[in-house]
């Protein structure tokens, strides 16, 4: 398959609450003097002056931002924007507001901290955050490598691996998956993610959206707020938001339901948490990419990726799919929204699994008659590989 100029907009929570190890610390590069004030010029303008701000005993910082100033409108082609606070079409079960059951929003949160109306809440950017993600692009990593690759990227960069199911090529405005939470071992330059995702546009410039969970190997992420162009309208669910309770092996499970979707008249594509919405990737960042016309293509799953120079990391619950409930990862409740809004399970033969190597990580496609498992994957595998 061709390669692809993929432009992909994310939004990743982080498994677990920050716990920065001295060994971790003593890895970190300590910045020169200009490259320490280059990154105080990019805190400035990535963390907006805050209405209200909150302190955690874990020392995370989350701000209340003015709804209409927030990151999102430094972004050139969102300069003129109007926020909406709704979709003009959106999914039933979201419209309605039911919130799931498994892990309540506001878990991600602790308590105390409510913004007020008007406002939404970001977790607040740090130096820390700036120079660790810095570390992994100069390693090779700039975000989840495109789904729809046959290989698994080994090059001078960096291992990427994939084991998911996909859909596609197929019009549709929609998909909705529960993603099963897991905290894989990673070392500190390794990231594993479970992720939804949609895709469309001609080859040339591919364009992809990735929800999902994310662990790294200090902790921390800075992939969701640190790129204008997200349109955030929660006041109740940050981006990178730390989430708990966690599965155990062969014990109890938890999970998210994540939905993308597109509002079919204004063309944004929304993004809501267990039935919440968050926010959107307004229609006009996706003109010049050809995918403002509905998506295409789809997949849900989950990547690893590691330095060429270590052995990977865990993905999922770090155990293979054959393993099944309670000890392998799984993402279940598959479904994607056509052309008219209809809610349907894919056709059986739709999904298909994709592995970049079965060796590392596996994909188990399961169909059955019972709810949620109408159409549902496990996926994962252990640590090990390198360079496969």
């Amino acid at each position: 398959m061709a390669s692809f100029k993929d432009f992909v907009l994310l939004v990743l929570l982080t498994i677990t609450f920050i716990l920065i190890t001295e060994a971790a610390q003593k890895h970190q590069a300590i910045p020169s003097v200009e490259e320490k004030k280059e990154l105080e010029r990019q805190l400035k303008a990535i963390n907006k002056p805050a209405v209200k701000s909150f302190k955690t005993e874990h020392g995370v910082i989350y701000d209340c931002i003015d709804i209409h100033k927030q990151l999102a409108f430094d972004h050139p082609l969102l300069k003129n924007h109007s926020v909406q606070l709704k979709p003009t079409t959106a999914p039933e079960w979201i419209t309605s507001n039911n919130i799931s059951s498994k892990v309540d929003p506001l878990l991600l949160l602790p308590d105390g901290i409510n913004c007020p109306d008007g406002t939404v809440i970001v977790k607040r950017t740090t130096m820390q955050d700036l120079v660790h993600a810095q570390r992994l692009k100069s390693m090779g990593f700039n975000g989840p490598r495109h789904f729809l690759t046959e290989r698994n990227n080994t090059d001078g960069t960096g291992q990427y691996y994939v084991a998911a199911v996909n859909y596609g090529p197929k019009s549709f405005t929609g998909v909705k998956g529960h993603l099963n939470l897991w905290e894989p071992q990673v070392s500190q330059d390794q990231i594993s993610l479970a992720f939804i995702a949609v895709a469309g546009g001609p080859k040339e410039r591919f364009s992809s959206i990735f929800v999902g969970w994310m662990i790294e190997g200090s902790n921390l992420g800075c992939y969701d707020i640190t790129c204008p162009g997200f349109v955030q309208i929660s006041k109740n669910i940050p981006l990178g938001s730390f989430l708990q309770p966690l599965s155990v092996y062969n014990g109890l499970q938890y999970d998210i339901a994540l939905t993308l979707y597109q509002d079919r008249v204004k063309g944004d594509w929304w993004f809501a948490y267990n039935h919440e919405n968050v926010g959107y990737w307004p229609a006009s960042l996706f003109k010049t990419a050809g995918f403002s016309n509905r998506a295409n293509y789809a997949a849900w799953g989950g990547q690893v990726y590691s330095p060429v120079i270590e052995n990977t990391p865990e993905m999922g619950s770090g155990h293979w799919p054959s393993e099944g409930s309670g000890k392998a990862a799984y993402v279940n409740d598959i479904r994607i929204i056509d052309g008219r809004g209809n809610f349907l399970y894919p056709e059986p033969y739709s999904l298909r699994e994709h592995e970049t190597s079965s060796k590392c990580y596996r994909a188990m496609y399961v169909h059955e008659n019972r709810d949620p498992w109408v159409r549902a994957l496990y996926y994962g595998g252990p640590a090990g590989c390198i360079g496969e």
